[in-house]
């Protein structure tokens, strides 16, 4: 029987499980390790090696292939059309031209309630956090 073995090391969970979601659909069986540990207390991530994601060793040169399929993949979506009709806003991302971007009030509100208007934006599209 093949063992587990280290394959990945995340500092959140969501990034963790997309990149466990991806071996999935490609057949791979994948564990996360340390992720309610460090959820319930972050300052532990240090202490255990942050949240790992696990391979079986069989599949390790398999699953490096897939997420670097995968990364390539992604990185030439964005040259797809990438424009929403009636954008709230009249200009567009700097990175990848997308005018499918939102304002990241979260820097400017208290308790949810935002306080002030920001000037920082993020685009859907490709992640780009950019001032305008």
């Amino acid at each position: 029987m093949s063992e587990l073995v280290k394959f990945k090391f995340y500092e959140t969970a969501l990034q963790a499980n997309r990149d466990k979601q991806i071996l999935a659909e490609s057949g791979i069986n994948s564990f996360i390790a340390n992720e309610q540990l460090i959820q319930s207390d972050w300052l532990l991530s240090q202490a255990v090696g942050g949240i790992q994601l696990q391979v079986f060793e069989e599949d390790l040169e398999k699953a490096n292939q897939v997420l670097q399929d995968y990364k390539e993949n992604e990185e030439y979506s964005l040259e797809v059309e990438h424009t929403i009709e009636n954008s709230e806003f009249d200009f567009v991302c700097p990175k990848c031209g997308s005018n499918h971007i939102y304002r990241d009030d979260s820097a400017t509100s208290f308790f949810g309630v935002s306080i002030l208007t920001s000037h920082k934006f993020v685009c859907y599209y490709c992640g780009n956090e950019f001032v305008h």
